[in-house]
């Protein structure tokens, strides 16, 4: 039954890459109705906590995109990137990574592929090389941010199992987490430097350029927002988003800041979930009230728009996955228990894994870290294998790398034929791996 079950929701996922990532939320609904009404399993917790804060998030990220904040960023990015062209394989990725982590969400990185792909292509460079690896580094920035669902979620996990005070901080998390993320992106760009033929040299690309509408296709349509003047409320945005970043990190950094509620004797102070989904609202209202925001707008933004699909894709997703480990979890626990103490490296392993059927970092870590917890897993090690919570790079479904995909225009950021063989499988692999590793030096180090 177990077999048939896990059968049932790799079924859903593989149908569901089909659709998008909307599709895959709806259609884990299936898998959901099938396994409580076919196999009787329980219906697990849907993800509230997790889609609660994405969606604070993104209603900020959406309303400082709309203000034009997030325009203020990529001009400035732009600037950099266009000024060293040469270097756009290295400083493409750091400067997707960097928005991550400023923003907390991948979602932000869109309105840089056609200005990477723009850059790339005037100067020879293919443009697989600093797209691909681009995409990647949007989303290991994830878990180096301080406003991610990832970090929150981990942070408060620590801190319900271990109690405010004991348990690792959100500073800890992010000594370790961040410089193994940012490692991790650089080692994925030194390796694209020379990956895939020149232009000059590829045979399928030269055979396009014969074609003058396709030459007209390829390079044409040139994006630049270095052109752009911006009215100061755009700035103002940009400032007061940045000052609730800040804000979050200081309550995450010092509890005692934050209010205690609870019984007498078991008083906590708030959870980081609902300071940042407070700390993201009031920013966005702020934003909204000071700068001059058309609300009309807001809903026709693209970091609106992929954010709602975020949701409902880990909405369906968690849901049905959280229902499978939740029946039988005695069972995985028992069958895990000894392996994971024995091997705490599997816990980065599994973490991988259940980061690729859920297709969120928040949602694996969600499933993944109480269990390794219960499990005995230190709490060290939990930290140092963070950037295994980036697994859906593995197939070439994730929003991010379908744009990628569509603003590369030349066609050497595809899928392969095999499908698993694509533009993102190595970069993300080596990403990760470097991520692990480092993040495994540097929590013997300093934590």
């Amino acid at each position: 039954m177990l077999v048939m079950e896990f059968l049932v929701i790799l079924a859903c996922l593989l149908v569901g890459t089909r659709f998008g990532g909307m599709g895959l939320g709806l259609i884990s609904g299936i898998g959901l109705f099938v396994l409580s009404f076919g196999f009787g399993l329980q219906p697990g917790k849907p993800p509230v906590d997790v889609i609660l804060t994405i969606l604070a998030v993104i209603s900020c990220a959406s309303v400082l995109q709309t203000a034009g904040g997030l325009n203020v960023m990529m001009q400035f990015a732009e600037r950099l990137l266009r000024r060293h062209p040469q270097y756009v394989t290295i400083l493409a990725p750091l400067t997707t990574w960097t928005l991550t982590v400023l923003c907390g969400t991948g979602h932000v990185v869109y309105t840089m592929f056609p200005i990477i792909y723009d850059i790339a292509l005037k100067k020879g460079i293919r443009p697989e090389r600093p797209m691909a690896v681009a995409s990647v580094a949007s989303q290991m920035g994830i878990c180096a941010s301080p406003v991610s669902v990832a970090v929150v979620s981990m942070v408060s996990i620590f801190a319900a199992s271990h109690g405010v005070g004991q348990s690792i901080g959100i500073i800890q998390l992010l000594s370790v987490a961040m410089p193994a993320s940012l490692a991790g992106v650089l080692m994925a760009a030194l390796w694209s430097l020379r990956r895939g033929k020149d232009l000059d040299k590829d045979e399928e690309f030269q055979a396009k350029l014969k074609d003058p509408e396709q030459k007209e296709y390829i390079y044409g349509g040139s994006e630049t927002l270095l052109d752009k003047v911006f009215p100061k409320e755009a700035y103002w945005a940009t400032w007061i988003f940045f000052s609730a970043i800040l804000v979050v990190v200081a309550l995450g950094a010092i509890p005692e800041l934050r209010p205690v509620f609870g019984a007498p004797g078991k008083m906590k102070p708030m959870s980081m979930n609902l300071v940042i989904q407070m700390l993201m609202l009031i920013a966005g209202a702020v934003i909204l009230m000071a700068c001059k925001v058309n609300t009309r707008e807001i809903a026709n933004g693209a970091v609106f728009k992929a954010g709602m699909t975020a949701i409902i894709s880990v909405f369906g997703v968690a849901w049905m996955s959280d229902t499978f480990f939740e029946s039988h979890f005695t069972l995985l626990k028992n069958a895990l228990a000894g392996v994971v103490a024995t091997q705490p490296w599997m816990y980065a392993i599994v973490l991988f894994l259940v980061s690729k059927l859920v297709n969120s970092q928040g949602a694996a870590l969600a499933a993944i870290a109480p269990m390794g917890i219960s499990l005995g897993v230190d709490p060290k090690v939990m930290v140092a294998f963070f950037s295994a919570a980036y697994g859906y790079f593995v197939l070439p479904t994730y929003p991010s790398d379908l744009a990628c995909i569509g603003f590369d225009r030349s066609g050497t950021t595809r899928i392969g034929k095999f499908i698993i063989n694509h533009s993102f499988i190595i970069p993300g692999l080596i990403g990760v791996g470097t991520g692990c590793a480092v993040g495994y030096v540097l929590s013997q180090i300093l934590l």
